[in-house]
């Protein structure tokens, strides 16, 4: 797989998880030249992408700490962070042909789907928890992800890809063992737990 493809559709499992997060941190990177970016990058760098991802951020930020209110936020990004995904995964990949691009839109906006289902299903079950350490932990915990993912995919592309890649991984397995439970708990069959 070609390097730029490889980082956009990383870049897209950030955005799915925290798009104005993902957005700030290449922004950041590419205005204080962190690294040698592509040139791909050089649009996030206006001060007005900065100030409105910067601003956004600190909203998500604030929102995904709070019981309930994060997931009506999620609710309100279920499509924004897919289609923003795609737009970076399109930047990211830099001059391409227009078959090339499209791939990388579709590609993009389905990891960042898929991240996006991820979080926002995984903040569900936290909200069920009655104190608030929990969501706070994980809200953390995410933003903590993005800005390392990030960070990672610009310094050392091809582990921030592995990390990347792993991610999507384990979302793929807690996903099918979820639909299992869920379908044992449906047809009333016992699971490990009530077994005992």
């Amino acid at each position: 797989m070609d390097l730029a493809l490889a980082r956009a559709l990383g870049l897209a499992v950030g955005a799915g998880v925290n798009l104005y997060a993902t957005v700030l941190v290449l922004g950041l990177a590419a205005r204080y030249e962190w690294v040698a970016l592509p040139e791909a990058f050089d649009p996030l760098a206006s001060s007005w992408v900065i100030g409105v991802a910067g601003a956004l951020y600190a909203v998500e930020f604030l929102a995904d700490k709070v019981p309930w209110i994060d997931t009506a936020w999620d609710l309100l990004h279920t499509l924004v962070r897919p289609i923003g995904a795609a737009v970076i995964a399109v930047t990211a990949l830099g001059p391409a042909d227009p078959g090339m691009q499209t791939m990388a839109a579709v590609l993009g906006g389905a990891i960042g789907a898929s991240a996006h289902a991820a979080k926002a299903g995984t903040r569900l079950a936290v909200n069920t928890s009655p104190e608030p350490v929990t969501n706070i932990g994980a809200s953390l915990l995410e933003d903590g992800f993005v800005v390392g993912l990030v960070v990672l995919l610009i310094t050392y592309p091809w582990i921030g890809v592995a990390v990347a890649g792993l991610a999507l991984t384990a979302v793929a397995v807690i996903a099918v063992l979820l639909v299992r439970l869920w379908r044992r708990r449906r047809t009333g069959e016992p699971t490990a737990t009530s077994a005992r």
